[in-house]
């Protein structure tokens, strides 16, 4: 039997920096199906290890995005622009 999606996003992750959208193409799932799995895998992680997450960024204004989700958000709250990068995860330690 194979890993567990978890398992396989978690693999995934410690190689390196990838986005919801990586994941998906990578495994074979939906992005919010990844999206959706992202905060058990922070959760179940081994002692010593942290997912770590580069927030969505505005490209028309340069403001970042910090609230903390997983999803990439529909628009920028300052300038109200669409023009948005996907946030960023990796597992480090």
């Amino acid at each position: 039997m194979g890993q567990t999606r978890r398992k396989e996003i978690e693999a995934q992750l410690i190689l390196g920096p990838a986005t919801a959208r990586d994941l998906s193409g990578e495994i074979g799932i939906s992005i919010d199906e990844v999206v959706g799995h992202l905060p058990h895998v922070r959760r179940s992680l081994r002692r010593g290890l942290r997912l770590r997450m580069e927030p969505s960024r505005c490209l028309a204004c340069d403001f970042e995005l910090r609230s903390g989700k997983f999803k990439r958000p529909s628009r920028c709250p300052r300038c109200k622009s669409e023009r948005l990068t996907e946030p960023t995860f990796w597992i480090e330690g």
